[in-house]
């Protein structure tokens, strides 16, 4: 037998031992001053429990108990977890050919989406990602965490500049290396069937080293002109356009390689025909093995046999005043049970919690982090889910009871406290946050909203100015128009009829041309503070959230250079 929580018995069990033994020896005020014979024929006989039994019955129960929570375990045994997967690779055409839009949008991001596809369905197996163009890439080795592959594919930039040509057999080079000491080695080719009539060098090379190449095929028959990223066509020399079509002869590489050719359908079909044909053929291999300890757990033993010896201890007290110190006991006892309950039903919570946060029903979610928000960590999980909801306000108050000595989540309390801030249009608030919260951590985002927010409030400053500029300049000509309407009133006077009217037209035409400057003026510098700075806010929000993170992409050395790529440079 052993017990997993030492401490209990270290933190408890000595300092109940040494506080029993003091009760017991110590002596009520008639022992001190009585003799004990005295006592005992001054005393009513007690059938009951004397005193001292109680005291004794009571402490071997708190002893009991303190066992009971050091948790009493037998027979341990470790147990190990093997998971075993079927490892391929995906290789996604990165050549000029494959900006022709004959598949919406093009070729190469309806490929993109194929290979989102296939992670999606390929939970029991582990992935590798290729892009090949002259050269092969490889984007990410053998791995089963999707989450971070998918965000790879999805940062991948496809507006990036690929050298001319389609290498496959680079790929099948990479592919080899990828999955070395894998008894089968399985290739899915999203292509449009490359530049090559002839793929002889590269079906060898894929039965010799074991490799079943299997092709969806992303292109149609029909010849299509390849739009490039800046909008114009690929022209030849001669000036013509240049139209591609699928090259068929990419079959012949997957039916002598002992795999598979399928063409492409907008559903996930082709996808699915591919994996159930993997599944049939693949030997899995171990990928990853988990181990974990299980146990006989005893606690329950003196736990119950500490209650009975409770009920024998406080029983049959023939006043209140004895009886109300068992009760204080039972309260505690109850109160300990409702935490033992209580905190089951946090873990329900928390799961109900996050998985309400995780599917954006951020209101459920709300209501379920208030019910355990006593931690900093729950905290900061309900005022991220108020911020989620739009709550901006009711998120900065709890952002603000988060008190927490870790550094990690200080930061990004401060950093998202800035971006409620922000949200409100409280930007100076927001600025000292981030501020704050960069003293903490050197953090990329939170520099990048640093800057905007910035900018936004030096755009609302410079706007307030203008229209300051614009009250103070029609001041002034008001101010110069009543000097002039004086002085006329003066020259009327001495002047006569003739050029009073003279005057008065060419003062009407002033003034209309005052006002007109005056309604243009007012037109240009008037300040739309709310709508602008809205605008303006949500524009640096989406750009933060929408910003691509850089994929590192590690070239893959090749024997074999692509012999089309100078004559047909797509």
């Amino acid at each position: 037998m052993q017990f997993l929580y030492h401490n209990v018995l270290y933190l408890m069990l000595i300092p109940s031992v040494i506080l029993m033994y003091l009760i017991i020896t110590n002596k009520d005020t008639f022992e001190k001053y009585f003799d004990k014979d005295i006592l005992t024929k001054l005393s009513i006989s007690n059938k009951a429990l004397t005193k001292t039994t109680r005291n004794i019955l009571f402490f071997i129960a708190v002893i009991l108990m303190t066992l009971a929570l050091s948790r009493p375990v037998i027979d341990e045994k470790e147990q190990s977890f093997k998971q075993e997967v079927a490892s391929m690779v995906i290789a996604i055409d990165v050549s000029k050919s494959m900006l022709a839009t004959d598949l919406y949008p093009n070729r190469l991001n309806f490929a993109k989406q194929k290979l989102l596809d296939i992670i999606d369905l390929s939970k029991k197996n582990a992935l590798a990602v290729i892009l090949f163009a002259k050269y092969s890439f490889i984007l990410s080795p053998v791995t089963q965490d999707f989450n971070s592959l998918k965000i790879l594919v999805n940062n991948l930039n496809t507006e990036d500049e690929f050298e001319n040509g389609s290498n496959i057999f680079s790929t099948l080079e990479a592919t080899n290396k990828l999955l070395k000491g894998y008894e089968n080695k399985n290739l899915i080719l999203l292509t449009d069937g490359g530049n090559k009539q002839d793929y002889t060098k590269e079906i060898e090379y894929a039965n010799k080293n074991q490799i079943n190449i299997y092709t969806i095929a992303m292109a149609t028959k029909n010849p299509t002109p390849i739009k490039l990223n800046d909008g114009n066509f690929m022209t030849k020399k001669d000036g013509s356009i240049v139209t591609v079509q699928i090259n068929e002869k990419i079959k012949e590489l997957s039916f002598k390689t002992n795999g598979g050719y399928i063409h492409f359908t907008n559903s996930n079909d082709d996808i699915k025909q591919i994996l159930k044909d993997i599944e049939k053929t693949i030997s899995k291999k171990e990928f990853e093995s988990k181990k974990f300890k299980t146990y006989t757990e005893l606690f329950y033993y003196p736990l119950g046999l500490a209650i009975i010896l409770l009920f024998i201890a406080f029983s049959s007290f023939p006043s209140f005043k004895k009886n109300t110190s068992f009760l204080l006991i039972l309260g505690v006892i109850f109160s300990y049970t409702n935490n033992i309950e209580a905190s089951i039903l946090d873990f329900q919570t928390i799961n109900k919690a996050n998985e309400a946060y995780n599917h954006k029903d951020y209101e459920t979610a709300t209501k379920n982090f208030e019910k355990i928000a006593n931690s900093s960590e729950a905290k900061y999980n309900l005022a991220n889910s108020l911020y989620k909801e739009g709550k901006y306000k009711e998120a900065i108050k709890n952002y603000k009871n988060v008190v927490t000595s870790n550094k990690e989540l200080e930061h990004k309390k401060l950093h998202n406290l800035g971006n409620s801030y922000a949200n409100i249009g409280e930007y100076e608030k927001a600025i000292k946050s981030y501020e704050n919260a960069l003293k903490i951590k050197d953090d990329k985002d939170t520099k990048d909203n640093l800057k905007e927010v910035k900018k936004i409030l030096k755009n609302n400053q410079k706007q307030q100015n203008n229209s300051n500029n614009d009250k103070d300049k029609k001041e002034d000509k008001n101010q110069q128009k009543d000097k002039k309407q004086e002085k006329n009133k003066d020259d009327k006077s001495d002047k006569n009829k003739d050029k009073q009217n003279n005057q008065k037209k060419n003062q009407n035409n002033e003034d209309n041309k005052e006002k007109n400057q005056n309604k243009s003026d007012s037109k240009q510098n008037m300040p739309e503070s709310k709508d602008i700075s809205s605008l303006e806010e949500k524009k640096w929000l989406e750009q933060i959230q929408n910003q691509k993170t850089p994929v590192l992409l590690k070239k893959v050395p090749s024997k074999a250079e692509d012999e089309n790529s100078s004559s047909t440079p797509w």
